[in-house]
């Protein structure tokens, strides 16, 4: 292939009540990957602000300067103990809690018709490549109402646009501790390199699918 694949892994910096958000150094680590599968593969990292207009702003931006083929992306749910892979993104958005910059939404959806978007069936495959390093991965059809909602509908919009990215995908992780991921704790650490290993499958899993879409390119069904 001439074609060299543009792949963007995103994760989310702290929020209120999140000081430290898991997905930073999981996303640091992913780029550190160097594999022969991976040498047409032109891999870049973003960390967003969990403020919708950075948000908006921002990958608006990588969209148009890195014209990705696929993105993965890795948000934080630190009420659930397992890794949940995310089939679908709600029109839905919290009035209640407000972003890191303090802005709180004035309606409670995101556009102004339509329930749902789905990523596609391939969030079936990230599961089962999940599940072959050992983790707990889960389907989830409930991204929550708050920025990785959100970044997946926006995400999944773009997917269907003209010259968008063909896949996109999002995985709620769970909260470890910050010392996990400076290999401190044992056991901490243990779970984190876990994270890192079902990280890395389904990034490579990404990178597969992404090589298809190229070779078939058929718009993709949602």
């Amino acid at each position: 292939m001439n074609k060299r694949l543009s792949i963007i892994v995103t994760g989310f910096g702290p929020f209120p009540g999140a000081p430290f958000n898991p997905t930073e150094p999981l996303i640091a680590r992913l780029l550190r990957l160097r594999r022969p599968s991976l040498s047409d593969v032109d891999l870049v990292g973003h960390i967003f602000p969990v403020t919708y207009k950075d948000v908006d702003r921002e990958l608006d931006e990588m969209l148009v300067s890195h014209r990705p083929h696929a993105l993965l992306m890795f948000g934080l749910a630190s009420r659930t103990a397992h890794v949940r892979i995310e089939t679908r993104a709600r029109n839905a958005i919290t009035t209640l809690w407000p972003d890191a910059g303090r802005a709180k939404p004035r309606k409670g959806s995101i556009a102004g018709a339509g329930d749902a978007m789905t990523f596609g069936p391939h969030t079936d495959r990230l599961l089962r490549v999940a599940l072959a390093t050992g983790i707990d991965a889960r389907i989830s059809r409930d991204a929550g109402s708050y920025l990785c909602n959100y970044l997946s509908w926006r995400v999944i919009e773009a997917t269907r646009r003209s010259g968008g990215p063909r896949l996109a995908a999002f995985v709620h992780i769970p909260l470890f501790p910050r010392d996990a991921s400076r290999r401190r704790n044992a056991g901490p650490a243990v779970a984190f390199e876990a994270m890192v290993d079902a990280g890395e499958a389904m990034l490579m899993e990404m990178v597969k699918l992404a090589r298809q879409t190229i070779r078939n390119p058929a718009p993709s069904a949602h």
